[in-house]
Parts: structure tokens; sequence; C-alpha cells
């Protein structure tokens, strides 16, 4: 079982062993874990996706505890993790389309404290904002779309996630790179430590 930010801290270690039965569900972890997750709401990965309760474990799946989240290039869709600075620019090249007559991007930005540090399961959120950027494209009819985040240390006034959304029209620019921020801070399984504590926002539902 892999663990992540404060749930990591709090074990000491980021992997945790777990003995179940077979036919074990979700819920049957979940229950195993209830002591090291006290106070702290979560959800189980399995396999990187979120699962409910009901879904039942089989031997090798990958699974990860996730805490409340801080909240490559297929086609018309980019996304990046990583620990180098985040750049604008590039991810305004990523989007441009002869097709698009508007291109919306979003910053969020390091604000009021000298510094902050984010961790995330990377593997699982490189997928899960993939899939976000893609319903994006699909709902609004934007022509391309990208999103990236940053890990490790982000100082004061320097970005740690970056989107941009292009579109034939500005309504759908705007409204696609609103809908991909907002997703990615819903469910995307990356935390934020600030001035040492980790800042809890929303528990990811598994629908």
């Amino acid at each position: 079982m892999r663990l992540f930010a404060a749930l990591r801290e709090r074990a000491g270690r980021e992997v945790v062993e777990l003995e179940l039965p077979d036919g074990a569900l979700v819920a049957d972890a979940l229950a195993r874990l209830s002591e090291l997750a006290d106070g702290i709401p979560v959800v189980l990965a399995v396999n990187r996706e979120y699962a409910d309760r009901e879904v039942e474990l089989h031997m090798g799946d990958e699974l990860a505890l996730i805490p409340p989240v801080s909240g490559g290039s297929v086609g018309s869709l980019h996304v990046h993790i990583g620990e180098e600075p985040l750049a604008l620019d590039p991810l305004i090249q990523r989007v441009r389309d002869p097709r698009a007559g508007a291109v919306v991007t979003f910053l969020g930005v390091t604000r009021e404290v000298a510094e902050l540090k984010y961790e995330a399961y990377t593997e699982m959120a490189r997928v899960q904002i993939a899939e976000i950027v893609q319903r994006a494209i699909e709902r609004h009819g934007l022509c391309a779309a990208a999103a990236e985040h940053r890990v490790g240390t982000v100082p004061l006034s320097e970005p740690s996630v970056a989107v941009a959304a292009s579109a034939p029209h500005r309504d759908a620019a705007f409204a696609g790179a609103r809908e991909i921020i907002d997703e990615i801070k819903a469910r995307a399984p990356i935390w934020k430590k600030e001035e040492g504590e980790w800042v809890q926002g929303a528990t990811p539902s598994p629908s």
C-alpha cells in the first residue's frame, strides 16, 4: 500500500504491508487502515483509479491510500508533472491550432508565503489529469488543451500549475480552461504543504 503526504509522514514510511483474505473489498482494506487514517478522510486508489468501497481486490493490484488532494502528449492533449519551473509560452505553443480564435491560459502561483511544497502520486496524477483534459476537450469542443503541475518546492510568485486551452471562440476556451483547473484541484492526487503543514482540500470521489 503506497502512502502520500500526511499519511506518509504519520506512518513514517512510503509503503505499508496489508494482508487481506481472498475476496476482500476496498471497504475491508480501508477498515484495516482506519487507525492510520484516523481523522483524515481517505479513498483507496486501485491500479491508479479511485475505487468504490464495493470493488473487489485481487493479487497484484497496485493500492494507494489517498488523503484529500490540494485542491505526455497525445494529439491535442498535453500533460506534464515535474520539478522544473513552469513556463507559459511553451504551453501556449502546444495548444496553437489554425481553427482556434481564442487561447486562454491560467497560472496558479505561490502567494503570501516564502514557498510551497508539493508532492504527487505522479503515475496516477498523470492519468487523472489526462482524463480531465480530454473530457474538457470533448465537452467544450476545444481545439487543444494542456496542463502542467510542478512538484517539489515552489517559491513565492512562481507557478505551481499551468493550464492552456484553445477553441474557435472565447467562451469555450474560458469554460474549458476553468473546468480543467477546477477538476485538477478536486481530483488529482497532489498535495500541498504550507509552512510545515499539509493543506487539506477535497476528498476525491471514486465516481
